[in-house]
């Protein structure tokens, strides 16, 4: 059941079957499983002293042992998305966003792109660190739900995985048109066109320390 604004001009141009896959980065995966197993020793090693200590700590013991599973789960999940992070289904007429252990599925026909951006603190941190390579984002949006998922063209494989996923879920989004649906929730809003995003507890001045703080971290590690 469509909801009305598909485009069959448009539709019979999209792929007819098959998946595209766009994994993780690699950097990102690297990284993430370096940090966690250094996490797991260290939160094992928590758990263990504390529980063979004469005077047993149970509840610090407990909670290492919480944290080192967190952090098992975490480097599990980089297995994950290195298959994919995003994968858009033509065969079933989907895409599929992993999030966490998750598959969140969204019909062709529910489905919205647009480019996103980056909140505040995270612009300047882009400006500051990264200089001349902006960072761009993309929203995958369930637009008759509360889901929406953002990644960026530094969380993908490669800038051109990056804009290929642009460029294929915008097409998706003009061929079905569920952005134009009356029942479709809008952007940064309860639904009902109210604004539901309410102001930072950052001010500008927290913000620059943040930021300033962090580029002097990135440079040290250089």
């Amino acid at each position: 059941m469509g909801t009305g604004f598909e485009n069959n001009d448009l539709i019979a141009k999209l792929p007819t079957e098959g998946v595209h896959c766009f994994p993780a980065s690699a950097s990102q995966i690297k990284n993430r499983r370096i940090i966690t197993v250094i996490l797991m020793i260290v939160f094992l090693g928590v758990a263990a002293a504390f529980c063979l200590m004469p005077n047993k700590q149970y509840i610090i013991a407990g909670i290492g042992a919480v944290a080192f599973f967190i952090s098992l789960l975490v480097f599990i999940q980089t297995f994950l998305i290195e298959k994919y992070r995003v994968a858009i289904d033509y065969n079933e007429k989907k895409l599929v966003l992993r999030y966490r252990f998750s598959l969140i599925d969204i019909p062709f026909d529910s489905f919205d792109a647009r480019e996103g951006e980056p909140d505040k603190a995270e612009e300047m941190l882009n400006n500051a660190v990264n200089k001349g390579s902006a960072t761009q984002y993309l929203v995958l949006d369930n637009v008759f739900d509360e889901a929406c998922y953002q990644t960026s063209s530094k969380d993908l494989a490669s800038k051109e995985d990056f804009d290929k996923l642009k460029q294929e879920s915008l097409a998706i989004a003009d061929a079905y048109g569920a952005r134009n649906s009356e029942d479709a929730i809008k952007p940064n809003t309860d639904g009902r066109g109210n604004k539901d995003i309410g102001p930072t507890d950052l001010n500008d001045d927290d913000i620059e320390s943040i930021v300033d703080q962090v580029t002097e971290e990135h440079k040290e590690s250089k």
